[in-house]
């Protein structure tokens, strides 16, 4: 009896001993955010805010902004009766190879919120998800134990260096800092709970913040091994346990879940396989990459929206294998050896920059400064780390050192403060790229279409031109070159356009588009019978691409047959069911077919979209064949209390009625 009631005392003992080791634990990790702090803070947040000031003035640019967004139809057409239609939608449909709907679902409440006429708008909610983004950063190297000096240098970096730019200025990259939000989210509140205790609040907040990152971009898969290398780094032992790998099964379930959606969804779109190398050729790539980013994080040199492959891998290419070879000794050292700082900040870069290396090649370039975003978090908690540490040990240089970073931080501030500049509309970004990449066809390309839709006509041919001396068997441009000339009435430059789409076609027969704007050529030239024949074989291709109906219409309705026209407009609505102009359009034939209710039925539909006093005028002229003049003479003042007239013989008819 007494041996059991030694050992009952000795286990009250123990649970009282590890009670009170919990409480001093979570007394050494207490985390209180001062005065200090939040002034800090402040400073690093108002120069953050400096140093992106000039992106606010920045426009939308003709680089996947298109797809992403003004061309995108479920954000174009976007209106109060289609919101949540559209909304569901967005959340199962990809992007150019890509799923990242909650970032596409952004644009779309923007575009709702502030059409596409303020763009300043657009920019300024990237600079505030910059913004949090600094924010969770300071924060979380103040909970890693970094001193005021080094969260603030960390910090710091994370928010002015040159990198950063692409994915704050760059709408397109509205993803980067929207995923990294929520992932900085997850990280803090994982730390939180290690130091404090889990509650089931910071669980909820972790799996809510990590499933809104992966809805916003696909590298988020890599939460789960970063919150590990927290644990190492948290860990008294300096070792990855399988304790801590275990825990995560649940979100390594939701990364593989994504991760096998995003490589389907690109294999779909042909990125994948569209590769500019192959084998062994994609580890040069990825080392050439991870070799660059190394050395960029100090220097970042030649900055360029696009980095082209090269036509060939030179030297520097298998040279660069070394940083693999070097990184993986590195990693085993500072493992082994217990340098935390040093194997948690630099597996923390390499587990996020890894899938970006581009090993499985994917898109047109092989680098890219948005892949850094949340990578080089890794890179500046290590120099953070030993320059506050260089300070603590030697205080009589804390003046000098801390200068000399001041310097260096002034010019990364000053180089993101031009560099945003670039991203000012296509015209300044393809031009800045052509700096660097001459002999690439894309930024040409690209510059001529922005010179095109901006009117400067002699700007816009000398850039198609260098295209086609670059790549003569390239369709794309004389495309291009052909709708610069369609812009135009006059039959010379009608003549050259059709001179361009025969070349474009004779490069590629298959091509829908083509056939359509050839169409659409001879149907300003008045041949509508070589307009219809272009149109019916582009049918043929592709009885899905909605444009062949949409001319096919006009060339029935100029030509008086209404019924066909009205069958074309039908096609093109099954296709594009969102578009108010195109049910005014198929309204404005029932009228002319004297149907006055299948007009009234395609009018509303038309005003559920959108309210234009020209729609309000259409539907009075149904309303007067239907003999309900009241109806008519109110749609009547309607249209022109909204400043559209009309027809002022037939509005004069209706209100004298």
């Amino acid at each position: 009896m007494g041996s059991k009631k030694k050992r009952k005392e000795l286990k009250r003992q123990a649970k009282l001993k590890e009670q009170e080791t919990q409480k001093a634990s979570k007394k050494t990790n207490s985390f209180k955010i001062t005065k200090k702090h939040s002034l800090i803070l402040s400073v690093i947040l108002l120069i953050n805010t400096i140093a992106f000031l000039p992106s606010l003035n920045n426009s939308f640019v003709n680089w996947d902004d298109d797809k992403n967004f003004y061309e995108n139809e479920l954000i174009t057409t976007i209106n109060d009766n289609n919101f949540w239609e559209n909304s569901k939608k967005i959340f199962t449909t990809p992007v150019i190879g890509n799923y990242n709907p909650l970032t596409i679902w952004t644009f779309a409440v923007e575009k709702k919120l502030f059409g596409f006429d303020k763009p300043y708008y657009w920019h300024l909610n990237n600079l505030i998800l910059h913004s949090w983004c600094v924010l969770f950063v300071f924060l979380i190297c103040l909970r890693l134990k970094l001193n005021i000096w080094g969260a603030s240098i960390c910090a710091l970096l994370f928010a002015i260096h040159p990198m950063r730019v692409e994915s704050v200025a760059w709408l397109t990259e509205r993803k980067d800092v929207l995923f990294s939000v929520f992932y900085l989210l997850a990280m803090y509140q994982y730390i939180k709970g290690k130091q404090e205790g889990f509650k089931k609040k910071d669980i909820a907040i972790i799996a809510i913040a990590f499933i809104l990152s992966l809805f916003s971009k696909i590298q988020a898969v890599i939460l789960p091994i970063s919150l590990i290398l927290v644990d190492y780094y948290l860990s008294k032992t300096s070792k990855i346990t399988f304790k801590s790998i275990f825990n995560k099964a649940p979100l390594f379930a939701g990364s593989l879940l994504f991760g096998l959606l995003g490589i389907y969804f690109l294999k779909d779109q042909g990125s994948i396989d569209q590769q500019a190398y192959y084998g062994i050729q994609r580890l040069f790539i990825g080392s050439y990459g991870l070799s660059v980013y190394y050395f960029k994080s100090l220097v970042p040199y030649e900055l360029s929206p696009l980095y082209p492959y090269p036509s060939a891998l030179d030297y520097r290419f298998y040279v660069s294998f070394i940083s693999f070879i070097a990184t993986g000794l590195l990693l085993w050292f500072s493992y082994f050896r217990k340098w935390k700082v040093i194997f948690f900040g630099l597996s923390f870069f390499i587990v996020n920059v890894f899938l970006l290396l581009q090993i499985l090649g994917a898109g047109q370039g092989f680098l890219a400064d948005r892949f850094t975003y949340i990578p080089y978090f890794g890179l500046f908690f290590i120099f953070s780390y030993y320059i506050s540490k260089f300070i603590k040990d030697r205080p009589q240089l804390k003046t000098p050192v801390l200068g000399a970073t001041a310097l260096v931080l002034a010019v990364y501030g000053f180089m993101t403060f031009q560099q945003c500049k670039i991203w000012e509309h296509g015209g300044t970004l393809w031009t800045h790229v052509l700096k660097y990449y001459n002999k690439t066809t894309l930024p040409w390309g690209n510059r001529a279409n922005f010179h095109r839709d901006a009117g400067m006509v002699k700007e816009a041919l000398a850039d198609y031109s260098a295209v086609i001396r670059l790549k003569p068997d390239k369709p794309e441009p004389y495309n291009s070159r052909a709708r610069l000339y369609f812009n135009f009435n006059h039959p010379d430059s009608l003549s050259k356009a059709l001179f361009n789409y025969n070349k474009a076609i004779e490069l590629k027969p298959s091509d829908v588009e083509y056939r359509v704007n050839r169409g659409a050529t001879f149907a300003k030239l008045n041949n509508m019978q070589m307009a219809l024949q272009n149109l019916n074989e582009a049918e043929q291709l592709d009885p899905t691409f909605a444009n062949i109906y949409l001319n096919r219409s006009i060339i029935h309705n100029q030509t008086g047959n209404y019924t066909n026209a009205l069958l074309d407009v039908d096609k093109y609505l099954n296709l594009k069911p969102n578009y108010p102009d195109m049910w005014y359009e198929k309204s404005r034939l029932h009228n002319a077919l004297r149907q006055g209710q299948e007009a009234i039925q395609a009018i509303n539909t038309a005003l559920s979209m959108q309210q234009k006093g020209l729609y309000y005028f259409e539907r009075a002229k149904a309303y007067y064949l239907l003999q309900n003049i009241n109806a008519a003479k109110q749609d009547i003042l309607t249209s022109q209390k909204m400043g559209f007239n009309g027809n002022p013989q037939f509005a004069n008819r209706i209100l004298n009625s």
